[in-house]
């Protein structure tokens, strides 16, 4: 059953979208991030995905493993604005939109911009920042713009969040909202290295002997590119039946018993848009049912929610996607 989906990438076919460019792009990020990062590949494949189809991206994971490292290199190999905010308790809402102040020679109010208003925005322990801050992050996310006073300013585009966020340590930390976890497109878990990547990390830092790591990355997509890559993504080809077998899955996660909170249309739409992606950067310009399995996973990890019960049975959300997945029959 499996092998209808695996072996379609070794399969010879003409596609009616041009993809080589945007193919060529995605391999020369991951190149450049390869100068410094070791291993992380389903990491920086789920951010340049996530870059393409215009989503935002929680990431999680212990202190220490390169999250914040990977979106700051990954945010440089973009010909784009790059801006970082530290979410902290005392953070207010006008730290991020920025504020509206008297002038003096105009007698006026003037707006000055945050430090919201860039491309690649990374946001470091987004947990740490009280309800009334996150609440200023809904517009942003879903809208592209920010409302001040009765006016509507809007963010140049590409527009793109990183939010990281430590699983373990919970002190002075508030969990985030249902509402705005929805805003991400993935929640991506990014797990401790392997004894040989391990290995590789320490020597490569050792090799470097002090240099900085950003200074070993280039600028590699422009702005235009980038906008021209998305349309083509609009186009890839999704069949009647890979449309249905999406939402066969996210419905199944709506009446599962091992789950309390399924997910929403929004999440068949973030898997859909994924898929796309995926099919993208494969070099395809049409979606197999292995690429929404792909996307599956990140896309739903932060939306489903499991039931008390399987949570003290210390049950993952990862586990109950893979088991709705494979109780969904796959289209041939």
């Amino acid at each position: 059953m499996e092998n209808n989906d695996t072996n379609t990438n070794d399969l010879s076919f003409d596609n009616r979208i041009p993809l080589e460019d945007l193919k060529n792009a995605v391999e020369a990020i991951k190149a450049e991030l390869a100068k410094v990062i070791i291993g992380q590949e389903n990491f920086i494949e789920l951010l340049i995905v996530s870059l393409l189809v215009e989503g935002h991206v929680l990431i999680e994971g212990v202190p220490g493993i390169a999250k914040t490292v990977t979106a700051k290199l990954f945010a440089k190999t973009l010909q784009t604005d790059f801006s970082r905010i530290q979410f902290t308790p005392d953070l207010m809402p006008s730290d991020i939109l920025g504020t509206s102040i008297f002038n003096v020679k105009t007698s006026e109010f003037e707006f000055k911009k945050g430090p919201i208003f860039s491309n690649i925005i990374l946001i470091d322990e987004i947990n740490r920042a009280p309800a009334k801050t996150q609440a200023a992050m809904f517009e942003i996310m879903e809208e592209v713009q920010v409302t001040m006073d009765g006016t509507t300013y809007k963010i140049a585009e590409p527009f793109m969040v990183l939010a990281t966020q430590n699983p373990i340590e919970q002190e002075g930390t508030y969990a985030l909202p249902e509402a705005q976890l929805d805003r991400f497109l993935f929640k991506i878990k990014v797990e401790y290295p392997t004894l040989e990547e391990e290995i590789k990390i320490i020597q490569t830092h050792h090799d470097r002997k002090g240099s900085k790591p950003q200074g070993l990355i280039n600028a590699v997509i422009s702005p235009e590119k980038l906008i021209d890559y998305k349309q083509k993504i609009q186009e890839i080809v999704v069949e009647e039946k890979i449309i249905k077998y999406i939402a066969e899955v996210i419905s199944k996660t709506r009446n599962h018993p091992h789950l309390y909170l399924g997910g929403s249309p929004r999440a068949s739409i973030a898997t859909l848009n994924a898929a796309k992606a995926f099919a993208a950067i494969d070099g395809r310009d049409f979606v197999i049912p292995n690429d929404i399995k792909r996307a599956l996973v990140p896309v739903l990890n932060h939306r489903v929610i499991l039931t008390p019960e399987r949570e003290m049975e210390g049950m993952s959300t990862d586990s109950v996607i893979k088991m709705i997945m494979e109780s969904v029959e796959i289209p041939r």
